[in-house]
This record gives C-alpha cells, sequence and structure tokens, in this order.
C-alpha cells in the first residue's frame, strides 16, 4: 500500500480510459437548455452531481454557435476544480491546455488569445467586471455549484445582470447546481427560464454510526480508517472517497489507513487544495488497482472522480467566518450542512450502486442545518465592497444582494477601507443612485423584498473610493496587503513586502508541536528575531530555497518543504504585478522599520499591546484579547501588530483567540501615521480599596490604552461628579440629607407655584442633580460625603429675599390659640395640612397662609391624638359636626375642656 500517491511510479499502472460524454444526462436538456438562451439570456440549471453539466454546458454553447462572439467563462468556487475541469474539457476537445480551452485562477493562469472556454474561479470575474465593466470578448457567463453561495458568485451574478441590463443585452447567463434554491433564483433573475435534469444516479445506501463519536476518545481519523476497511471488505470493486475538514485531518488519515490490514492492496492519496497540481492530478486519474482518496469539501462539487462507488463522511468541512464585533476572521472546523452530506453521498452513485458511511449519527443528521449558511453572511466583505466602489457603486448597502449582508459586517468593511484609506465619506450622487439596481427592477420590488432606490430621493452619506483604493485594487491580494505595497512603494521596500504577501496566501510553513531539538536548530541556523516574525519567515524561506527544498534539510527546521517551495513562484507574479503598476522591484538594503511601517499601515485595526510580561496575554484596538501565538519570535515586544487573528476551536468547545505573525511598532510611529488617532486623556474613577477618587493619565491610540499611570489629585469637578452619581444612584448616602432635606425641596416647589411674582423655581430632578455635585465639590472620597451638610448649598437655591418670604408666606410652623406650633405638611400636590387637638382649635373659625391666599386644611385630632375629622371649612365644622360629637367625647374625656 502507498500512502503517497505512488510517487515515483505512476507508469506502473494502467489507466482506465474516461467515458464518452455525451452518454452524460445533462445531454437530455441541452435543447430546452439553448431555446432558454436564445430567448431569455438567462438560465437556471438544476442538474444532479455527475450530470455532466461543468463539463458539458459550455460545449453545448459552442457547438451552437452562442460563442462566435467572445469565450464562454465558466464560474468555480476553487482553484482545484477551475484547473481541472479545464484539463478534463481541453482533452474531450483534443485541443491544449492553454489554447481553445483554459482556465484563470488567482496567480495562476492558462490562456490565450484562442482561448473560447474559459473556467475561471469567482474572484477573477468580478475584478474583470471591475476594470472591464461591459465584459468586452465574453458572450456567456455560466455559474457553476452556485448553491455554495460564495460571496464573489453572488457579486458576480449581481454585476452580470446589471450589464446585460444595460450595455449588454447580448450576453449569456447561466445559474447552474444540483441543489440551488430555484425559487430564489427564478424571482431574482426574471425573466428566465429553468430547466431541470433528473440524471441518472445509482442508488446509494447511507449508512451511520450506532452510537455518536467521542471527540475527547474518537479520533475521526481512525473511525475513518476502519470504516474503509469494512467497505472495502464489503465490496469488491469501487474506489472510496473519504472526506475530512482538512490537511492535518487528511495527513492523520492517510497514516491511519496503512495500519488497516484489510486495506495493503489499495493506493491512497490526499487530494486538497494546498497540493501541488501534479500531485492532485494523481489523485484524480484511474487506474487498475482500487483506490482510496482522502479529501477536503474540494471533491464535493464541480471535481467528479471517476470510479468512485464509496463515500466515507466526517460530516465535518473548515469554513471561515467573520465576526463583525470583533472584527476577527474565524476558521473553525464545523458539521456541514444536510445539504452537503447529500453532495457528498451523491459520489457514490455516478457509476454504479454506492454506499455512503457517515460517521454521525441518524439521530444527529436530523439536527443539522439544512443548507449552509451564503458567506455574504459570514465572511469579511472589504474586498468585495472595495471591488464594488470601484464599479462606481457608492452605495452598497442598497446594492441588490441576492441576500443582505449584516449591517455592522458592511460598517465594518467600510471602517476597515476608511482606515486604510481606500474610501472617502461623501453623499451619493445621482448617477450612483441609477446605477446601484438593474434597470428592470424599477417596476417591481427586487429579489430581496427591498423597493428600489429612486434617485433624487434625498442624499445619504456613504463612502467612495479613492485614489488609493483604485491602485489598490491592481493587486490579487486582501485590501490590507495591497496598502502595504503602496506604502512599501514610498518607502522602498517593494521587493521584501511581495515577499511577505507571498508567504502568507498559502499554508504556514512551519510544522507545529515541533520538539526542542529542532526550535534550537531554528536559532542556530536562523538566529533570533525582535523585530517581525515575517523576517524571520523570510529567512526560513531563503534556509529552504538555497537547500533546494530538501525535505530533510527542511525538517530539521520543523519547515513544511512543499508549503516554502509555493512560495516563490507567487513571490515571482506579486514582482510581476507590482512591475506593471510601476513600482521600482529593483534589490537594494532595506530598513527594516520602514517594513514594518507598512505592516503598520496595513493592519492598523490588529494594534495589539503586551499586558505583562509574565504571559502572553494581548489587549488590542476594539476591545479584543488575545494570546501572541507560542511559536511568535516577539514574546519580548511591548507594542505590535499582528497580521493573523485566528479562534482556534479545541476540546469541549473551548476557543482560543491567536495572535500570529506579529511585528513590533514604535508608539511615535502611531502619531507620525496617525496623528488623529491619538490624544491623551487624565481620567478619574473611584478606587474600590481606598474609597476615594483617584486620577489615571492615559496615552490611548483610538480605544487602546497604550500606557496607564496614576496621577496628582484628581480635578474638582470629575471627582464631584463620580461622588454625585454614587450618592444619586443610592449607592453613597449624605447622612444630613433625611426627611425634613426632602420636605424643604416640596416647600419650595409649593412656593414657587403659589407666589409666581416671586420668582422662585422648584427643585427638579436636574436641578438636584447640580445641587449634589456643588455639595460633592471638594471632597474627595466617601468618607467626606457621608459628613456633608447639605444645608448651605440647599438654602442658596433662593435668594435671602426669596426665601424671607416663604418662611413668612409659607412657613414650616403656625402658632395656636394655646401657644403651641404645630407642624405644617406640604404636600406634593393640595392644601397644606396641619394636625390639631380639639381644643387648640376652641374659639378659631378660619385657618390660612399668607393672609388666606392658601388655605389650609385641619386635621381634628381628640385628646389621645386620634383623628377626628379632617375639614378646611372650621365654622362649619363648629357649627354641625362638633354638637354631635360633643357629649360621647365630653364622657369619654371628662378631665378635658369642652366648650
Amino acid at each position: 500500500m502507498r500512502g503517497d500517491g505512488a510517487r515515483g511510479c505512476v507508469g506502473r499502472f494502467h489507466f482506465v480510459p474516461m467515458p464518452d460524454p455525451c452518454e452524460l444526462p445533462i445531454y437530455e436538456i441541452q435543447a430546452a437548455l439553448l431555446d432558454g438562451a436564445r430567448a431569455t439570456g438567462r438560465v437556471v440549471v438544476q442538474a444532479p452531481t455527475g450530470s455532466g453539466k461543468s463539463t458539458q454546458v459550455p460545449k453545448m454553447l459552442l457547438a451552437a454557435g452562442l460563442l462566435e462572439r467572445g469565450q464562454c467563462v465558466v464560474l468555480q468556487p476553487r482553484r482545484i476544480a477551475a484547473r481541472m475541469l479545464a484539463k478534463r474539457v481541453a482533452q474531450e476537445l483534443s485541443v491544449r491546455l492553454g489554447d481553445e480551452v483554459g482556465y484563470q485562477v488567482r496567480l495562476d493562469s492558462r490562456v490565450s488569445d484562442k482561448t473560447r472556454i474559459r473556467y475561471v474561479t469567482e474572484g477573477i470575474l468580478l475584478r474583470q467586471m471591475t476594470f472591464d465593466p461591459h465584459l468586452r470578448g465574453v458572450s456567456a457567463l455560466v455559474f457553476d455549484e452556485f448553491h455554495e453561495r460564495h460571496l464573489d458568485g453572488d457579486i458576480g451574478l449581481a454585476r452580470a445582470l446589471q450589464i446585460q441590463r444595460t450595455t449588454r443585452p447580448d450576453l449569456i447567463v447561466i445559474v447552474m447546481s444540483a441543489t440551488l434554491d430555484a425559487g430564489l433564483l427564478q424571482q431574482y433573475l426574471a425573466p428566465c427560464s429553468v430547466v431541470r435534469s433528473e440524471g441518472r444516479m445509482f442508488p446509494v445506501a447511507v449508512e451511520y454510526e450506532t452510537h455518536p463519536l467521542n471527540p475527547d476518545r474518537d479520533d475521526i481519523w481512525d473511525v475513518a480508517a476502519r470504516a474503509c476497511a469494512r467497505v472495502v471488505a464489503k465490496q469488491s470493486s469501487g474506489d472510496v472517497l473519504v472526506f475530512m475538514p482538512g490537511a492535518y485531518e487528511i495527513g492523520r488519515t492517510v497514516n491511519a489507513l496503512q495500519y488497516q490490514r484489510e486495506l495493503k492492496d489499495c493506493l491512497v492519496f490526499a487530494l486538497h487544495g494546498e497540493m501541488a497540481p501534479e500531485e492532485q492530478d494523481r489523485a484524480v486519474d484511474r487506474y487498475e488497482r482500487r483506490k482510496i482518496i482522502v479529501a477536503t469539501n474540494v471533491a464535493e462539487t464541480s471535481l467528479t472522480i471517476d470510479g468512485v462507488t464509496a463515500v466515507v463522511d466526517s460530516g465535518l468541512a473548515r469554513l471561515a467566518r467573520f465576526d463583525p464585533h470583533r472584527g476577527i476572521n474565524t476558521l473553525l472546523v464545523e458539521k456541514i450542512s444536510a445539504a452537503s452530506a447529500d453532495q457528498r453521498a451523491g459520489r457514490a452513485g455516478r457509476t454504479a450502486p454506492g454506499v455512503c458511511v457517515r460517521l454521525w449519527t441518524e439521530r444527529e443528521h436530523t439536527q443539522r442545518a439544512p443548507q449552509e449558511q451564503p458567506e455574504v453572511k459570514r465572511l469579511d466583505l472589504a474586498e468585495v465592497v472595495l471591488t464594488l466602489k470601484a464599479a462606481g457603486i457608492d452605495d452598497v448597502a442598497n446594492f441588490p444582494w441576492i441576500e443582505l449582508p449584516d449591517p455592522k459586517a458592511l460598517a465594518r468593511a467600510e471602517d476597515l477601507l476608511r482606515d486604510l484609506g481606500a474610501v472617502k465619506v461623501g453623499p451619493v450622487s445621482d448617477r450612483t443612485r441609477s446605477t446601484v439596481l438593474p434597470a428592470a427592477s424599477a417596476a417591481q420590488p427586487s429579489a430581496t423584498g427591498r423597493r428600489p432606490v429612486i434617485p433624487g430621493e434625498g442624499s445619504v452619506a456613504i463612502s467612495s473610493i479613492t485614489e488609493i483604493g483604485r491602485r489598490m485594487l491592481k493587486f490579487p491580494v486582501h485590501p490590507r496587503y495591497a496598502r502595504m505595497f503602496l506604502a512599501a512603494a514610498e518607502y522602498g521596500c517593494v521587493r521584501t513586502v511581495a515577499m511577505m504577501a507571498a508567504l502568507t496566501q498559502g499554508r504556514s510553513f512551519w510544522l507545529r508541536n515541533v520538539d526542542r531539538g529542532v526550535e534550537q536548530a531554528r536559532e542556530d541556523l536562523l538566529g533570533t528575531e525582535t523585530e517581525s516574525d515575517f523576517f524571520l519567515l523570510m529567512r526560513a524561506y531563503r534556509y529552504a530555497e538555497q537547500s533546494r527544498f530538501s525535505v530533510d534539510a527542511c525538517r530539521r527546521l520543523g519547515i513544511h518543504a512543499q508549503a516554502a517551495r509555493q512560495v516563490g513562484p507567487l513571490f515571482e507574479q506579486f514582482l510581476e504585478i507590482a512591475q506593471d503598476e510601476g513600482l521600482d522591484v529593483g534589490e537594494r538594503r532595506v530598513d527594516g522599520a520602514l517594513v514594518r511601517k507598512c505592516v503598520l499601515l496595513g493592519f492598523v485595526d490588529h494594534l495589539a499591546r503586551r499586558l505583562d510580561e509574565a504571559t502572553l496575554r494581548c489587549e488590542l484596538v476594539h476591545r479584543r484579547r488575545g494570546l501572541l501565538a507560542r511559536e511568535s519570535a516577539l514574546h519580548g515586544a511591548k507594542l505590535l501588530v499582528v497580521a493573523e487573528i485566528s479562534e482556534i476551536g479545541g476540546r469541549a468547545g473551548e476557543v482560543n483567540t491567536v495572535l500570529g505573525l506579529a511585528t513590533a511598532i514604535e508608539e511615535a510611529w502611531l502619531k507620525e501615521l496617525f496623528p488623529d488617532d491619538c490624544d491623551e486623556t487624565v481620567t478619574t474613577g473611584l478606587d474600590p480599596n481606598s474609597k476615594r477618587v483617584t486620577a489615571r493619565r492615559e496615552r490611548r491610540f483610538r480605544d487602546l490604552v497604550l500606557e496607564s499611570k496614576e496621577g496628582a489629585e484628581p480635578p474638582e469637578t470629575e471627582a464631584a461628579q463620580i461622588l454625585a452619581r454614587l450618592v444619586l444612584a443610592g449607592d453613597l448616602k449624605i447622612e444630613a440629607w433625611d426627611e425634613k432635606v426632602e420636605e424643604w425641596i416640596v416647600r419650595v416647589a409649593r412656593f414657587a407655584e403659589w407666589f409666581p411674582e416671586m420668582e422662585a423655581h422648584p427643585i427638579r430632578d436636574e436641578d438636584r442633580e447640580m445641587l449634589v455635585e456643588q455639595m460633592c465639590y471638594g471632597c474627595r472620597g466617601v468618607k467626606d460625603v457621608r459628613n456633608l451638610d447639605p444645608w448651605p448649598i440647599l438654602k442658596d437655591w433662593l435668594t435671602p429675599e426669596q426665601l424671607a418670604a416663604m418662611e413668612t408666606l409659607l412657613p414650616e410652623r403656625i402658632e395656636m390659640a394655646n401657644g403651641r406650633r404645630s407642624k405644617i405638611s406640604y404636600p406634593k400636590e393640595g392644601a397644606p395640612v396641619i394636625s390639631a387637638r380639639i381644643q387648640e382649635l376652641f374659639g378659631v373659625e378660619k385657618l390660612s397662609l399668607a393672609r388666606g391666599r392658601v388655605p389650609l386644611k385641619i386635621e381634628v385630632l381628640a385628646p389621645n391624638q386620634r383623628p377626628l375629622q379632617v375639614t378646611d371649612d372650621l365654622a362649619r365644622f363648629w357649627r354641625e359636626t362638633y354638637p354631635e360629637i360633643k357629649p360621647a367625647l365630653s364622657r369619654r374625656y371628662p378631665r378635658h375642656e369642652w366648650r
């Protein structure tokens, strides 16, 4: 059994010829498809996995004469599919790859002036639309495997409809998939034709695990290897396709398969996007010997591997997500949807009855999501937003998205582009508004259910692309690295930035979990590093290059030789792109500080500060935290930017935020490059231990505290505000602020109400806050506030004249006939009230305040202080009520006077 794809001896095996393409099921709908293309120019094709749609539909268009004016561009979600499909079609047409049939993916192209059918990744088309909005030389666009809902595919389809409905009504648009939502697309593309192929799938028996796997005990690669052994023992022929989430899991699975005796006669191949093209070709070729292909989801769609009759599915995939709340790209292993599981199972029923072994239980399957979430809902939108703005679509929120992205994700993309200087804020123009939606949308709502934007309905604050942004789009990299290239042109370090970009486009070539001997060898040969992990990577690459990428030599330093080998071609292509844009790519001695400034300009929103020297904990802008990667060389740096922020899922649901590819920076550079984002502040707060207000002087970059020091005494105003907030919240009490104070405040309000000519003002809630703050002025701690005397501040609310008038007109007490001073109660509403024993009221016919201006209510009390009656008419009380109650009262209280 060979685990390396029979490397070095492929010629020993007999290759099985491919089937006749004309026998594929897709030809059943050829006539309907071509009729639809001619009639409406828009066709939705539903055809099952393996029906031949990816290879045969472009050939149908070519044979029918529909490509006379240009190419058929076929969009693929993955580079490996674009390359291998182009190779397959070229073989079927007996032409050389790159002539009539070619492919174009990021940083790799095999096309020529002869090319009529061109397979591309979705981002390639989007860039072509940006720089050639009329798509000259293109007759048809075929969006393959559209159900995957990649972000570039969504945008590309929307732009294609805009172009077709305006300048290119002759453009043919075809959307294809095995499991797409035809209803949504039919509404979105209307008017369009929908054609369906039932295909000729053989039955596939689906088997499940009887018990859920325990992630702490059951390694998925070992379970998959045992499942492969069972399948091979049951089936006498046919190849096996194993789905794993990533290259690491694939490697472990390949190793596990070698220990299964039942599989000793099988060839084993890995298949994933990071492999060299020749290795990918070996995996999909057919041999007389039985083979097992362990693949990521690159084999789930588009790419049909002939001869497969069994699928072993881990049910897992690595999915990229973007968290708009923290601005972090995450790459976690997640459970695939039920639709993806069906796609994978379908790979086993192409040529004969097959079997699909799912490494999860049937009950778990019912709990899986029906479909994958579209990328527009989960990915960073910065690059596509910049692309849209370059096409004149400034108001991206009103772009005709098939599904609306999260507004926070759009805002985050706009913020990042503003940080990079790629866009600027400005009003939307009528020209921009008129290009936001296709012309056909003017009379009806779009497929998103939103009303079309009507020019002239009022401007909104949006951002438009700058000249820097347009120049950034020339570089087929993330906007961060594009911004670094432009800075490198200014600082004279283009070659270095090109190498840094090349080093980060593919997988990291550092092997993980190496022993101490390898770490020591790295330090001995590569030296120590204090400025940037990028610099150490570059030295490692040069070492691998000088060693001719020898596996043994690279392994001594923990370098993945094949990953390092892929950097060179990328580096050369980046240099070519930079040179085409007029950048100086000559060799020269480079100042490391200038290179680090380039990194800062590209990753300013990933600025981080080490929290302490004892740990790797860091705090970043936007109030995030993470751990500097253990393998980083910059454990001594205090201020740095990181080019990679990853959430790594661990066991038991743990998620760790790891900061990688760090570069040390100087604080002075922040003031130089971002002067408006730097400031110094003095912050005050209550120390929970001393219970006193303290001051802290802070230097900040945006919301990241760069340095914090205890200062002198805090400003009196801020100290008073902090203590007053505690009082008003009820967390701190002024001991002398008692019921008497509250009664006085009510009396002031009634005084202002009843005597407006005195021009007094009631103490409202906001006034109370101000008064409490005045009382706290000069205080430094809790104890000071508790001992405050509130009366001087309160009485200062009134002028001396107002205060004297209130004491005269609305006194606190009133003198009764017997000389006793009874307290007057002032309610918030209604008349004032006094309480007096009946004997104190003998001879009194009327009581009032302010010479009768404010009547009083009298609560008449019995000798035992219990209420007899409340009245505001004492004369009536004596005349009518008192004669009735007097006999009883005199008998009960004979010692008291009764008149």
